[in-house]
């Protein structure tokens, strides 16, 4: 199988550089992709830019009802894109599908278009003058996407942006294409004019050109932290708007007061959902008082008996890393815990799965870990839980906001004077209480703070369409007649 770019409403010739493409689970090469060549990429966005004007001239219901199509062929062919995910990344079929709903919500958001671009509008703000606002599209924008997301993340991008009236142009990641390419073709389908939505699949040559060609406007990226803040600061010094989405260290707080079995339950999921490939996984529990020999006790069964293996077989909870060079990284981790002292209650190196011989590790449980240790302080991005005891609510609260990170956080508690507290002095962009993942759903904005975010703004929801337009602003006066005389003083309204 030969993956390649889709330039224009077509697929273009493979590339002179390519890179092998794996499934994960049986750790068997599954095809090529290219990778895209300066040209190609400069391509691509010659292509979004000639379509810009009638695409940008379009009506907002117009755009929105190719959106509505979008959406319905989705739902039509979301097995076959849960496959095509799970083929190249792993995690499971019935997570899969969860991504997909994520995203389409996202679709659902911009089929409401007509309204989102509603400007403002002040009748009569001086004698004879009104005033009024404008949403505008920007131009040829961009997004590049991490792995872990195939389909959600440019789903986070695209379907704003170019019901705003802008053009794309998406760089997925070069591990798992293929998925995003078939959102192209249906897109097409959809009634997406040639050229308004681009792919191309590439490594740091096409990005370089992305972030630095006159014609692109603006840059969307999720992924590592040392990547987004090259992202952002080449972009921006190339006068692009940005928002660089980066790393994480999630941690969720358990305090005495806590349902455990519904906190243990919450952070099974959220730990080891996806084999802990998440930017909102849980990777830190915070044990406030006594909870934390109990917690240990019945987390410890649960992260033995997950099933892990092929997503692709029913019943799997857990399926494999993306690649053999990620899944050393986090065995990595694994033994500097041990190494610096950390107790791994729990040894997922060395898993049997089920259904496959590629990049599994089981899950992994530390406790005693300290906030110097570099599984506490490092994104692991792998089903690696740590357990971190604290005597009270305080020293919690200090723990999370001291780390560098400020992505996603939770409470588990029954108070909701302490929930109510948490939620106000916590110094985290995405806050759940008695919700381990706190994802925000599509008409609120999705953003982390501190060094989890880098732009001014937030993806999806209304800061998504504040990115993807700029705002112009109309005064307007139709005089009776013609004023005999000109004014040289600054103009006030009278």
């Amino acid at each position: 199988m030969s993956v390649t770019h889709y330039i224009d409403g077509k697929y273009t010739a493979a590339s002179e550089r390519t890179q092998s493409l794996f499934n994960p689970a049986t750790g068997k090469a599954s095809g090529e992709v290219s990778l895209a060549s300066v040209s190609e990429t400069e391509a691509a966005i010659a292509s979004a830019k000639a379509a810009f004007p009638a695409w940008s001239e379009t009506s907002p219901l117009r755009r929105a009802r190719v959106m509505f199509k979008f959406k319905a062929l989705v739902e039509e062919h979301i097995d076959e894109l849960a496959a095509l995910i799970t083929k190249e990344h792993g995690k499971v079929l019935d997570d899969a599908k969860g991504e997909l709903t994520r995203g389409l919500e996202v679709v659902e958001f911009a089929c409401g278009i007509p309204h989102l671009l509603k400007g403002e509008m002040t009748e009569q703000i001086g004698s004879g003058i009104d005033a009024w606002s404008l949403n505008q599209p920007l131009g040829v924008v961009t997004g590049i996407s991490p792995f872990n997301f195939p389909i959600m993340v440019p789903m986070w991008m695209f379907p704003i942006a170019i019901a705003c009236g802008n053009t794309f142009v998406m760089k997925p990641s070069e591990k798992d294409p293929s998925s995003t390419l078939r959102i192209a073709e249906l897109l097409t389908e959809a009634g997406l004019p040639d050229g308004v939505f681009n792919v191309v699949n590439g490594d740091k040559e096409a990005v370089d050109v992305l972030l630095t060609h006159p014609d692109v406007q603006a840059v969307s990226f999720v992924g590592s932290t040392p990547i987004a803040e090259y992202i952002y600061s080449t972009a921006s010094a190339h006068g692009k708007r940005v928002q660089a989405l980066g790393g994480a260290k999630n941690h969720m707080v358990v305090m005495p007061d806590a349902d455990l079995d519904q906190a243990v339950a919450a952070l099974m999921g959220a730990a080891y959902g996806s084999a802990g490939e998440r930017c909102m996984a849980i990777s830190v529990a915070v044990a406030v008082g006594n909870v934390a020999d109990t917690l240990i006790e019945k987390l410890t069964p649960k992260v033995k008996e997950l099933r892990v293996g092929n997503g692709e077989i029913e019943g799997m909870e857990m399926g494999p890393l993306v690649t053999a060079e990620h899944l050393k990284k986090v065995e990595g981790y694994v033994a500097t815990g041990v190494a610096e002292g950390a107790t791994l209650v729990v040894d997922g190196r060395g898993v049997t799965p089920e259904g496959g011989d590629g990049f599994f590790l089981g899950g992994c449980l530390f406790d005693n870990v300290t906030e110097d240790m570099t599984i506490y302080r490092d994104e692991i991005f792998g089903p690696v839980l740590a357990i971190v005891r604290v005597p009270d609510y305080a020293t919690a609260v200090q723990l999370i906001n001291d780390h560098e990170f400020g992505n996603g956080t939770a409470i588990f508690t029954q108070n909701g004077d302490a929930a109510r507290q948490f939620c106000h002095e916590i110094q985290v962009g995405m806050v759940g209480v008695n919700v381990p993942i706190p994802v925000p759903m599509a008409f609120h904005s999705f953003g982390g703070w501190k060094r989890s975010l880098f732009g001014p703004l937030h993806m999806h929801g209304p800061d998504g369409v504040r990115f993807y337009t700029r705002r112009k602003a109309i005064t307007a006066r139709w005089p009776t007649g013609i004023r005999a005389n000109a004014d040289f003083v600054m103009p006030t309204m009278k």
